[in-house]
C-alpha cells in the first residue's frame, strides 16, 4: 500500500483558515519566505500536524538528504519535504495552516492537487504563498510587490503598498498555485520582497516587518512585529556603520544606487543575471 502524498498526522478542527506557504530554492532571496513562515510558528505557537510525502515530489539527487554521521555511525538521515503547521485563533479571526516546505522538483500539478484538497477538506478558501528575490534595492527600501486572482485580494495588497507584478521569464511552483487555486475555488495571492544584493548572509528584519504588515491586510488577522523593526533598528545601524568604515562596499552601494535609478521598480525587469556583481555583506565583516 503506497503511502499518501500528504502525511496527515492529525486533523485540527478549524474554521476557514487562511493557508499560508514560504518554500526553501529559488524564490527564497535572503530566506525572507522561510523566515517569515518560522517567525509565524513561533510567534503565534502553531502546531505541526502533517508533512509532505518527500518519495513523491522530490528528486533525491537534486535535494539530497541531509546526514548525520558520528564516529562511523549513520545517526539520522533526513530527506526533503515539508511540514504543516496549524493555528486556532479561537477570536473573530481566521485559524491559519502554515506550510514551510523545500520547493517540489517533481509533480507540480499533483502537489497542487493535493495541496488544494487538503484545504478543502479544512474548510480552507484562501491561499497566500510567499517569495523573495534579488532586485536593484537598498537595504532601507521596503519594496514588496504581489499577484492576486480576484480583484478584492488586488484591493487588499494595494491597501498594504504591494505593487503589482509584471514580468516574464522562469518560474516557481507559486505560479502554478496561483493559477490552478482559483480552478477549485480558492482566492490565491503570491507575496514577494525585492532584496539588496549586498545582504546577502544575513537576514533583513525591515522587509519581515513589512511583510508581516502586509499579511495581516491580506489575511485579516493580528500581527505585531515590533520584535523584527528592533533588531531591524539593531541591523540598520550596523550596516551604515559597515559602509563608513568600508570604501569599496561604499562604492558598490553608490553603484546600485545610480543604476537604481535607472530601473522603475513597479515591474521586476531588474533581475539576477549570472554575471550580475552580487556583493556578500559577510565578506566586510572584521575577522574574528
Amino acid at each position: 500500500m503506497t503511502a499518501p502524498d500528504i502525511q496527515l498526522e492529525d486533523m485540527p478542527a478549524l474554521q476557514q483558515p487562511v493557508f499560508i506557504a514560504g518554500f526553501f530554492g529559488w524564490g527564497n532571496a535572503l530566506n525572507v519566505a522561510t523566515d517569515m513562515v518560522d517567525y509565524l510558528v513561533e510567534k503565534l505557537g502553531a502546531k505541526p500536524f502533517a508533512r509532505i510525502n518527500p518519495d513523491v515530489f522530490y528528486r533525491f539527487d537534486q535535494s539530497r538528504p541531509i546526514v548525520h554521521i558520528e564516529e562511523g555511525r549513520l545517526m539520522s538521515l533526513h530527506p526533503p519535504g515539508g511540514t504543516f503547521f496549524y493555528v486556532s485563533s479561537g477570536a473573530d479571526e481566521p485559524d491559519l495552516v502554515i506550510l514551510k516546505a523545500d520547493e517540489p522538483t517533481l509533480r507540480w500539478n499533483r502537489f497542487a492537487s493535493e495541496l488544494f484538497s487538503l484545504g478543502r477538506r479544512m474548510g480552507s478558501r484562501m491561499l497566500i504563498t510567499l517569495g523573495s528575490m534579488y532586485d536593484n534595492v537598498m537595504h532601507s527600501d521596503r519594496h514588496i510587490s504581489g499577484m492576486a486572482s480576484c480583484e478584492k485580494l488586488f484591493a487588499r495588497l494595494e491597501s498594504g503598498n504591494v505593487n503589482r507584478i509584471s514580468y516574464q521569464g522562469p518560474s516557481a511552483v507559486h505560479s502554478l498555485l496561483q493559477l490552478e487555486g482559483p480552478k477549485v475555488g480558492f482566492d490565491c495571492a503570491s507575496i514577494w520582497c525585492h532584496c539588496p544584493y549586498y545582504l546577502q548572509g544575513t537576514s533583513h528584519y525591515g522587509l519581515l516587518a513589512g511583510l508581516c504588515g502586509v499579511l495581516k491586510t491580506v489575511g485579516g488577522f493580528s500581527l505585531d512585529p515590533g520584535d523584527l523593526e528592533e533588531r531591524w533598528d539593531k541591523l540598520s545601524g550596523q550596516i551604515e556603520q559597515m559602509i563608513k568604515r568600508k570604501p569599496e562596499l561604499q562604492r558598490a552601494i553608490e553603484e546600485l544606487q545610480q543604476e537604481k535609478r535607472k530601473v522603475s521598480l513597479a515591474g521586476l525587469k531588474a533581475t539576477v543575471k549570472k554575471d550580475d556583481k552580487v556583493i556578500n555583506l559577510q565578506d566586510f565583516f572584521e575577522p574574528k
